[in-house]
């Protein structure tokens, strides 16, 4: 199986939303050049990266069909499979995460929320009747969700991955934060907001440094 780095797997959905934009406009091919430059990347790397997942090859002259673009990157990406998820956790954050209406365009489906607040078990959140996180072991099974969405505090983060792995999650989107040990039968991908926001800050200073 092809190998494809975090980087540029991360760059993937940002050209397929380039080209969706496009696609409403009228546009009906675009070149490596013209796409590049929307998106910030060198033409070569854009070159590089569309090769990689792209079944046809560019017209001289015109640049790659933007209709069968979206359409690799649409199979790719994963967003034409529906795949379930449950959210444990439905604070702030995780009510937010629920109530996006953008996951259904990427084929995940969130099925089931679980979280330990008495007063939220129960209750309807986000279409959703919240579950109890102490039973995890035996009401995630039955959803038959692959992925685990965490929005918990770091301290209950390791458990409650745990639990989800052993339920049957070999994915876990962990936006705890607190690195997560899931052994070799899971993957998880941990979302550091700090992280990315110092990234950002960081980035900031090349314009200010401008003005």
């Amino acid at each position: 199986m092809k190998s494809y780095s975090k980087n540029q797997l991360s760059r993937y959905p940002v050209y397929l939303r380039v080209l969706q934009h496009l696609q409403k406009e009228g546009v009906s091919y675009v070149t490596s050049k013209a796409l590049s430059k929307e998106v910030g990347n060198s033409e070569e790397q854009v070159k590089k990266d569309l090769a990689a997942v792209s079944l046809s090859n560019g017209m001289p002259g015109r640049g790659r069909e933007v209709a069968s673009l979206i359409d690799d990157l649409e199979t790719f990406l994963g967003y034409r499979e529906s795949t379930k998820a449950v959210l444990i956790g439905v604070g702030r954050l995780g009510q937010a995460l629920l109530d996006y209406p953008g996951f259904r365009e990427t084929g995940l489906s969130i099925v089931g929320a679980f979280d330990s607040d008495p007063e939220k078990i129960g209750s309807n959140i986000g279409g959703l009747k919240v579950l109890p996180a102490k039973d995890i072991a035996t009401l995630l099974p039955p959803l038959k969700a692959k992925i685990a969405i965490l929005c918990i505090p770091a301290a209950q983060a390791q458990e409650a991955c745990e639990e989800a792995v052993k339920a049957g999650c070999i994915g876990i989107w962990n936006f705890a934060p607190v690195p997560l040990d899931v052994g070799d039968s899971a993957i998880a991908e941990n979302v550091n907001l700090a992280s990315s926001l110092a990234v950002l800050k960081h980035r900031m200073k090349s314009i200010l440094k401008e003005e």
